[in-house]
């Protein structure tokens, strides 16, 4: 595990987007393309995730076979008994409970895979207000304690997306439920939602990275997926662990956006392992031989990003 100073300038520069939790029955607090001069990341004295977490998933539009596992073995490799050789993706979700969950909660969480629908019909259309991605979620029955991760294929638009979010959580306080949204930014954004797997929008143009499944979409869906999972279990209801404002709030893995690896800076994602035979890089090694690259997480004790590797 490497850990390093997280400068101002590299967050204001490389942050594509504030994730941050909502309430349904709350004003929308929106993923942000600019970042705030805060205080520190510190928790707040309200609930974290804990035990059993269940994720259910509501495939929203056309998604291949393959594209699918890709997400369930990621969520899998979370708590995965696979033995994933080092670095892993359950080294993450470890430092997550190091850092945060285990420091309120006492006891070891596990992510759990839970049931999964698809709506490759389109049910809702092929764009989508922040309502219908709450309503997708109700409809695919919403667990206490649990989560809900609705994703929406490449040609689904969703609105705010790649202009100001890539994902966000929200929660219901009523039910104690909370759910994910992310989208396949592969024809919508890439520059934006899927960096460093394509070169970015805006800032230095060095060349993209190979994605470690072959697919910069899907890829980037889960460096989207594993940041909206550590601001959710970490912060589900807006009062857990955060930093600057409750509406507009760094977390767990958002204080950190753009820092892959050690010495990451603008256009630069840090240092990777290089996978010898197709050349692509990651960071994790996850369950059924996938490769993953997930980011950093902020350690609130030292203020700086530690990254795998």
């Amino acid at each position: 595990m490497a850990s390093f100073s997280l400068t101002k300038n590299l967050i204001q520069i490389l942050v594509l987007c504030t994730l941050a939790t909502v309430s349904v029955c709350a004003r929308p607090r929106i993923l942000e393309l600019w970042m705030p001069d805060t205080d520190m990341l510190i928790y707040h004295n309200g609930e974290v995730l804990q035990g059993n977490i269940p994720v259910s998933i509501v495939w929203y539009g056309q998604f291949t076979a393959t594209q699918k596992s890709i997400v369930t073995d990621f969520l899998l490799s979370l708590t995965s008994t696979s033995q994933a050789p080092t670095p892993s993706v359950g080294q993450w979700w470890s430092t997550i409970e190091q850092l945060y969950l285990s420091k309120v909660t006492g006891q070891q969480t596990q992510v759990t895979l839970g049931n999964q629908v698809s709506d490759d019909s389109y049910s809702m259309g092929k764009y989508l207000t922040m309502s219908q991605i709450s309503q997708l979620a109700a409809n695919a029955g919403l667990q206490k304690g649990g989560v809900t991760l609705v994703l929406t294929a490449d040609v689904v638009g969703v609105e705010g997306f790649c202009t100001n979010r890539c994902g966000f959580h929200a929660s219901n306080q009523s039910t104690k439920s909370t759910y994910i949204w992310v989208g396949n930014s592969a024809t919508q954004c890439p520059g934006k939602c899927a960096w460093p797997f394509h070169q970015p929008m805006y800032g230095p143009q060095n060349p993209p990275l190979v994605a470690p499944n072959g697919d910069a979409g899907i890829d980037g869906m889960v460096i989207n997926i594993a940041s909206m999972i550590a601001g959710v279990v970490t912060n589900p209801f807006g009062d857990g662990y955060f930093q600057g404002s409750k509406d507009v709030p760094l977390e767990a893995a958002t204080a950190c956006t753009g820092v892959y690896g050690k010495g990451a800076y603008p256009g630069y994602a840090g240092q990777l392992q290089v996978d010898p035979t197709d050349g692509c890089s990651y960071n994790a090694n996850g369950a059924n031989g996938k490769k993953y690259l997930l980011p950093g997480l902020f350690d609130p004790s030292t203020s700086t990003c530690s990254t795998l590797g």
